[in-house]
């Protein structure tokens, strides 16, 4: 199992958030007493092993098996099952059931089903006439801390659902995540939403706060103090584009990678001018301490520096880099019929489709579509030569809204400029703006979160209806003297902190997945000494360009 994250130093108390997820999860097995086979869903082994270790669960009885077709292995009298509500997994447990029924197996069986049960699942247990031999519960896990400012509301799959199916249970879910948090931290009192989804949640945020009240004393002011809400929808180009980033990885997690060279070659000159001195001076008990604490990083710093030379193989390709110049060309809107040539070039040869399609989406976010001429080729020559199966994955990105045809002049030249998207002479040593996380190109979603906490909404209007969705902002019940949004940055002292002296915490939900670098950037913009706010990042998923597009690719049996 991973390692459990380090939350000692996060702005809220996500460890207590922690603590209460693996409590629950500890009762559930302890309400089921003796000996127990725990099959966990496959899907649901990356989030448990955030929350808790795996030697916990088996101190309280369990032996740990995996969900699969295959039938359960065990000599247990007991079997629990803790899987998502998916239809698939139902029956795989009826499977399991009617197999050990056939052989004459006397079983008790669990089901806790993760967040909460769904009828539709319940059902296909009726129907397979099981449902008698079940007793049926939830584990209520809605949140799992990846750092200690990340947040994952696990739905992998929520912007498909969304945009593509037409399911918005994911919706209900992530409200639900965050009126868990305002259960311990209490209600947030400034919403700010952009995007169809993310509007959504809000309103639903609004209902479960009605129907199931989180009570705040007028004397104690929330934790945070504003919420942020953007749809994925909303700047799709930043986790399409490439990105140049990369106790030590913490050091370097958020440099842009140019710059981690730099930084692991000035620690390697570090540590051998201490060397040169321990070998040529009389040191003490205390200076020869601090020499072996710096020898013990020596393994981290190594693997750094073979990692950076393993990627600067790939940075320095030809093909990398003219990849790299061309979503510059796309991005600053400049001469797009290099960059179709350029893309008809990488069906041709037949390149990774993945990495196709995520040019061709960067190609129509920044066009507004493709034009129909244009589109029909392009659409035509991938199905020759990636395959006529792909008829159903080109739906989806249509649907979606990432891969169209053009039914009007593109607005990103526009939106690029008033919100300063591409910053010319970025100093990636000494950043000084977000956009050193992409070389020169601000993500889109950063620039709204400056401009949400800086000043709301309002003064953003016109720009705000250029991009995909509604927005919506309100205030809720809460703290009556609790400091506006439009008032964090710029006002005195006293507005921007919170009762112990903490600056004011905003937390900054992505609806449909968030990449690393908009958390690097987030992290960057917080760290600023003229920032008054810490921010705390909720993402239903990490994404990249490619996870994000694979999202989309089935095939048609």
């Amino acid at each position: 199992m991973a390692q459990i994250p380090n939350l000692d130093n996060s702005p809220i108390n996500l460890k207590s958030l922690r603590e209460q997820s693996q409590k629950e999860l500890v009762n559930i097995l302890k309400n089921i007493r003796g000996k127990k086979c725990l099959v966990i869903d496959p899907k649901l082994s990356g989030s448990l092993s955030l929350i808790i270790q795996s030697t916990i669960l088996r101190e309280n009885g369990a032996d740990l098996q995996h969900l699969s077709a295959e039938p359960v292995d065990t000599d247990c009298t007991k079997v629990v099952y803790l899987v998502r509500s998916e239809f698939s997994l139902m029956r795989f447990i009826c499977s399991h059931i009617h197999k050990d029924t056939s052989q004459g197996l006397q079983r008790e069986y669990y089901v806790y089903f993760v967040p909460r049960r769904e009828v539709v699942c319940e059902k296909v247990l009726e129907e397979e006439n099981v449902h008698n031999l079940v007793t049926v519960g939830e584990y209520p896990l809605y949140v799992v801390p990846l750092d200690e400012d990340v947040l994952s509301f696990e739905l992998d799959l929520a912007n498909k659902e969304c945009l593509v199916d037409g399911n918005t249970g994911s919706l209900w879910h992530i409200a639900k995540a965050i009126h868990k948090l305002e259960s311990s931290f209490g209600v947030i009192p400034n919403v700010r939403a952009k995007g169809k989804a993310s509007v959504r949640v809000a309103d639903i945020l609004n209902h479960m706060q009605a129907e199931e009240p989180v009570t705040t004393s007028d004397m104690i002011m929330p934790e945070i103090n504003t919420l942020i809400l953007i749809d994925r929808e909303v700047n799709d180009l930043s986790s399409v584009a490439s990105w140049l980033n990369d106790k030590l990885f913490k050091e370097i997690r958020d440099l842009n990678f140019e710059v981690v060279v730099q930084v692991l070659r000035q620690k390697a000159t570090s540590m051998k001018q201490d060397y040169t001195e321990m070998t040529t001076t009389n040191q003490t008990v205390s200076e020869l301490k601090d020499f072996v604490k710096k020898l013990n990083s020596l393994p981290e710093m190594t693997r750094h520096i073979n990692l950076a030379q393993h990627l600067s193989t790939f940075t320095s390709k030809h093909s990398f880099l003219s990849r790299l110049d061309m979503e510059q060309t796309l991005v600053e809107a400049q001469s797009y019929d290099i960059c179709f040539d350029y893309i008809e070039e990488l069906i041709h040869k037949q390149e990774p489709l993945v990495s196709v399609l995520r040019l061709l989406i960067l190609f129509s976010i920044t066009n507004s579509g493709l034009p129909k001429k244009n589109f029909d080729h392009l659409r035509r020559e991938l199905l020759h030569s990636y395959g006529f199966e792909h008829i159903a994955m080109l739906t989806n990105l249509e649907k979606a809204g990432l891969l169209k045809k053009q039914e009007s002049k593109s607005n990103w030249p526009t939106i690029k400029r008033a919100l300063q998207l591409v910053v010319e002479d970025t100093d990636t040593a000494n950043p000084t703006d977000i956009a050193y996380v992409f070389s020169g190109y601000a993500p889109l979603s950063i620039r709204l979160v400056q401009h949400a906490v800086r000043s709301g909404w309002r003064p953003m209007e016109e720009i705000l209806k250029l991009l995909p969705g509604p927005h919506s902002e309100m205030k809720r019940g809460g703290f009556s003297s609790s400091p506006s949004i439009s008032t964090l940055n710029g006002a005195s002292a006293a507005v921007d902190r919170v009762a112990d002296g903490r600056r004011s915490l905003v937390l900054v939900v992505f609806i449909g997945g968030v990449t690393f670098a908009e958390i690097s950037a987030l992290r960057f913009l917080s760290a600023q000494e003229a920032m008054a706010y810490d921010l705390i990042i909720g993402t239903t998923k990490i994404v990249n360009g490619n996870t994000l597009t694979e999202t989309y690719m089935e095939k048609l049996s």
